[in-house]
């Protein structure tokens, strides 16, 4: 019903910008109209001052639904940001990594490369590739993406993973104890 009023809405604006307008222009070029029935102007303005004050209301209704949806957006974010990262000690605690692979670990789960960890803590890039390896062997992962799937799996919602599992070719399995990352397909 609402797109129905919205769309008669934009109608009714639409025709009263182009009956205005178009009288303007047709002034300017000089093109002379015969003039229409006062009534029919009276009208025309009545229904372009109402579609003005609708079109208003509807605008501010429009805007204040859209600012409390970024609010409410903004304190989800804010929520599983604090989760996450509440997951991320978890699991770094989990595994034992030292304070140095703690960092890292962050790094690359920020995706940055071994160059650019090796860059940001001061440190060669063999330090970073031997505390990476590390980092790999205590999670029980093969490389990066393995690390990053650890956490993507816990952060999914079952919804999504029942969705994905259902995917016409496609097959995503939960991550269980015995293998925390495989995947088939």
């Amino acid at each position: 019903m609402r797109r129905i009023s919205l769309a008669i809405l934009f109608l009714v604006q639409a025709g009263s910008a182009i009956f205005f307008v178009s009288g303007i222009i047709l002034s300017v070029l000089g093109v002379y109209v015969p003039p229409i029935n006062w009534e029919f102007r009276e009208i025309m303005e009545i229904a372009a001052a109402f579609s003005l004050v609708l079109g208003m209301i509807f605008g501010a209704q429009a805007l204040l639904q859209a600012q409390r949806e970024a609010g409410d957006a903004h304190d989800r974010l804010k929520r599983i940001s604090s989760e996450f990262s509440d997951l991320l000690v978890e699991r770094f605690e989990a595994w034992g990594l030292t304070a140095a692979e703690r960092d890292v670990a962050i790094l690359t789960i920020k995706g940055l490369s071994v160059a650019e960890i090796a860059a940001a803590r001061g440190v060669s890039s063999g330090t970073v590739k031997a505390q990476s390896n590390a980092i790999y062997r205590k999670a029980s992962v093969s490389g990066r993406g393995g690390l990053l799937s650890l956490f993507l799996d816990d952060l999914m919602d079952e919804e999504v993973m029942q969705r994905l599992r259902s995917a016409e070719g496609t097959i995503i399995e939960p991550p269980t104890e015995d293998a925390p990352h495989q995947r088939s397909a």
